[in-house]
């Protein structure tokens, strides 16, 4: 736990760029870095500053997945500690980044293996580079994409590509992570920077109580009843309405009304 600056966060404009910063262990998740993955999260949370999250990997790769040695074999040993570890890494993955009150972007710029599969899916978007490689070789050692990894193909993937890359422990790379749908897009590396940040930016001139809602819109209708369902988006209507005052009619609808903008051909103007 002795490792500093394992993560990284850049401003640039509206968006919090956060790097996974230990790019000789192809970024891999060791102990420290959830800790400082857990603290950042917590601080740009609040961070008027930053609009749109982007997190992506240094150096080559995004994220190896857990750190085997430190997390695995180092804490065998010591259960309380392996404990309060695993349930850092569970939270802020499967958790924390899901329901997120800020957009979050993942910038899949090179390897993306086992655990990083869930920050892959826990992000609201995800771009990845034609280059990366992605890959589930848990199945190589006797093991399988356990902790939230499992759930995270199940939640994202259909039941034929989850189990054939779990079972198999094949890579595949990104144009294959966009058509199986773990990914938005795939662009050749030298673009993907661009591209994405073309797309946070424009995420980040939209309204923040307005793009709350579209998340908390559909996170929680996934465990609701079509009923249920209604009766929330109806409650989160009205919780929108009390927090803008009211400007989504009175600017909004009433920009369409004044000719300022059409629904469907861009964004209403400021």
């Amino acid at each position: 736990m002795s490792e500093t600056n394992t993560v990284t966060v850049a401003l640039e404009g509206a968006v919090a760029i956060v790097t996974l910063n230990r790019p000789a262990k192809r970024n891999a998740m060791s102990p420290a870095l959830h800790v400082e993955m857990t603290e950042v999260l917590e601080k740009l949370r609040y961070d008027p500053t930053s609009r749109v999250l982007v997190i992506t990997g240094a150096g080559e790769s995004f994220c190896a997945g857990m750190d085997l040695k430190q997390f695995f074999v180092e804490l065998k040993d010591n259960p309380p500690e392996f404990d309060r570890i695993f349930r850092l890494a569970t939270e802020w993955r499967a958790r924390t980044l899901r329901y997120y009150p800020k957009p979050t972007i993942a910038m899949v710029n090179g390897y993306c293996f086992g655990g990083a599969f869930s920050v892959v899916e826990g992000c609201d978007l995800a771009f990845a580079a034609k280059e990366a490689v992605f890959g589930l070789s848990e199945i190589n050692f006797k093991h399988y994409p356990g902790g939230s990894v499992s759930k995270s193909l199940a939640n994202l993937l259909r039941p034929r590509d989850a189990l054939f890359y779990a079972m198999t422990g094949r890579t595949f790379g990104g144009d294959r992570a966009a058509e199986i749908g773990f990914v938005n897009a795939a662009y050749p590396l030298s673009e993907l920077r661009e591209q994405v940040l073309a797309i946070a930016r424009e995420i980040a001139e939209k309204d923040a109580d307005a793009l709350a809602a579209c998340k908390d819109g559909y996170r929680f209708s996934l465990e609701m009843s079509s009923e249920a369902a209604l009766n929330f988006a109806a409650a989160k209507s009205d919780q929108l309405t009390l927090r803008q005052k009211d400007s989504w009619r009175s600017e909004g609808i009433g920009a369409f009304l004044d000719g300022k903008y059409r629904p469907g051909l861009g964004h209403r103007k400021a």
